[in-house]
């Protein structure tokens, strides 16, 4: 018996401990259900209005000179004169004396090619005087007709005339090369590099310097394709000597230290090949007198130096531009409808730049932009927008509101992609 009860009474008890609650899981009464309180984030807002935009396109290069040069010697000798500016990094004008070569042995070669036209005037003259004696001791001889080119030594002649031809051509050679002992300089430009000093003796096609011209700084800057079609570039045309557009204005920027400089140039041309790694087409720029003096007091645009580069484009007309920070992954924009609610809205972009950005389609005048960077930005979301130049539109100031942190000026789009960063579900709910 005592047996019996031991098993039954752990089983009773459990059994209705079990029943007990269930009893009070079945008739639990449902707690009260509250709807949270609307949040409406307070965001910053623009009207869109068209307007023309100025395109500019950004690019950098390494300026080079326009015309370069080497130096090279036309005849063999020893260097005796060099001049104090041919030095690296020295100017120079044009038809400066550069550089001599020793002369006497180009002196000489002159004189005697002098001598030799002297001889061959010489035998010349007394070919002429054999000629006429042989033509009277043939007519004294009784001969008829036309006497033979031997009897008037025309072949004797004809020799004589050919060795003062060889002598006077002998005579310009000479000269030539005395007056190759001296290098000048072709243009008014720089020197980039020496490579021969006084006392040294050169070969004929020894490279004495490398030099370019002063009068033009050029630059290529590489175009990316989609930005060609806002640039009307001057294109050559096979059998045209003028090109056909126009040379577009660009500013150059280059920085020494802690302060940047500007200059101002032209495109003149556009390479002959698109680059086959980079599939870009680049331009040239060019800069009148780099290295002058200037009232500004800027330094001269170097041969060497790094350059970016703004080139003013077309102008386009009557579209909408917003900022970039109001663009969302390329491809969308938050709207804010009458009722202060956000919508996201698909664009097409014609144009986009650092700052802003041209819509080609899918934004009408009128239209309510959101320019802050919300995070979890979802269709009908409501908001609180500042209109820049109208103030805050709030419809219903008695419900709480998110302020909107002052940061004392706009929100830039690093700002945007860290948020984004920060939220990966925000990132999720987004697309």
């Amino acid at each position: 018996m005592k047996t019996v009860l031991r098993i039954i009474l752990p089983l009773l008890i459990v059994f209705g401990a079990y029943s007990y609650a269930k009893y009070l899981i079945d008739n639990k009464e449902e707690p009260p259900k509250r709807k949270p309180p609307e949040v409406r984030t307070h965001v910053q807002a623009i009207r869109l209005e068209p307007q023309d935009f100025p395109v500019i396109v950004r690019s950098q290069g390494t300026v080079r000179p326009r015309t370069e040069s080497t130096l090279v010697s036309q005849v063999a000798g020893e260097i005796t004169e060099i001049s104090k500016n041919l030095r690296e990094g020295g100017f120079f004008e044009a038809n400066d004396a550069l550089l001599q070569i020793d002369r006497v042995d180009y002196e000489t070669a002159v004189i005697m090619a002098q001598a030799s036209i002297a001889r061959a005037e010489v035998t010349l003259a007394e070919e002429d005087a054999r000629a006429q004696q042989a033509l009277t001791e043939w007519k004294k001889l009784g001969g008829e007709g036309e006497p033979s080119p031997l009897v008037l030594r025309v072949p004797q002649k004809k020799e004589a005339e050919a060795s003062l031809r060889s002598a006077k051509a002998q005579l310009e050679q000479a000269k030539r090369d005395l007056q190759r002992t001296e290098i000048t300089a072709p243009y008014a430009g720089r020197v980039l590099q020496k490579m021969a000093d006084i006392g040294q003796v050169v070969s004929r096609g020894a490279v004495l310097a490398r030099i370019y011209a002063i009068d033009y700084a050029e630059i290529d800057l590489p175009i990316k394709g989609q930005d060609l079609h806002f640039l009307q570039l001057p294109e050559v045309y096979r059998g045209e000597k003028t090109p056909a557009g126009q040379n577009l204005e660009v500013t150059l920027t280059t920085t020494a230290g802690n302060r940047s400089y500007q200059y101002a140039g032209k495109v003149v041309r556009s390479s002959g090949a698109v680059d086959q790694r980079s599939r870009q087409l680049s331009l040239v720029a060019q800069v009148t007198d780099p290295y002058a003096r200037t009232a500004e007091g800027r330094p001269p645009l170097k041969v060497g130096m790094f350059a970016t580069a703004e080139i003013k484009g077309a102008v386009l007309k009557n579209k909408i531009v917003i900022p970039r920070i109001a663009l969302r992954e390329g491809r969308d924009v938050l709207l804010i409808d009458a009722q202060n609610k956000l919508v996201r809205t698909p664009v097409d972009v014609l144009w986009g730049g650092p700052e802003q950005v041209v819509i080609a389609n899918g934004l009408q005048p009128g239209a309510l932009l959101c320019i802050t960077p919300v995070t979890y930005a979802v269709t009908g979301a409501p908001v609180v927008p500042d209109i820049e130049g109208e103030g805050v539109r709030d419809l219903n100031p008695s419900k709480p509101r998110k302020p909107l942190a002052k940061s004392g000026k706009k929100p830039t789009a690093s700002q945007h992609n860290d948020s984004a960063e920060s939220h990966p579900e925000a990132k999720a709910e987004q697309q």
